[in-house]
């Protein structure tokens, strides 16, 4: 993966690109893919954070605290430009803590969830 910042109309943006093998197919490129929530292990305890892959606001919490969940399954939708963007686990785990509520105005890189 790389990582770029990209300004639009004076707004800078940080983006990771992630790099598709040679041989994968031109329609499996372009299919959408839900963004992986960024992992960065706590000093205590070893928990994961799940965070926002866009600015916008939480349009709902899918999960709830003690919930098991598997890498992949959605934890919390973000509404970004009009479009529901699915936030997932980036592991197998248990949801330790919902850090958002519906409504809630989030940034990129702020802290959604965490897990164990």
């Amino acid at each position: 993966m790389k990582s770029y910042t990209i300004t639009v109309n004076g707004t800078a943006y940080d983006v990771v690109v992630e790099e598709k093998e040679a041989g994968v197919s031109a329609a499996a490129a372009a299919a959408p893919a839900a963004p992986v929530a960024q992992m960065s292990a706590k000093s205590a305890g070893g928990a994961v954070k799940v965070t926002a892959s866009v600015p916008g606001k939480v349009f709902k919490v899918e999960v709830k605290a003690g919930q098991a969940v598997k890498a992949g399954d959605t934890v919390v939708i973000l509404e970004s430009m009009k479009m529901e963007i699915p936030v997932v686990a980036p592991q197998d785990g248990t949801i330790a803590a919902i850090d958002v509520a519906v409504g809630d105005s989030v940034e990129n890189g702020d802290t959604l969830a965490s897990m164990n």
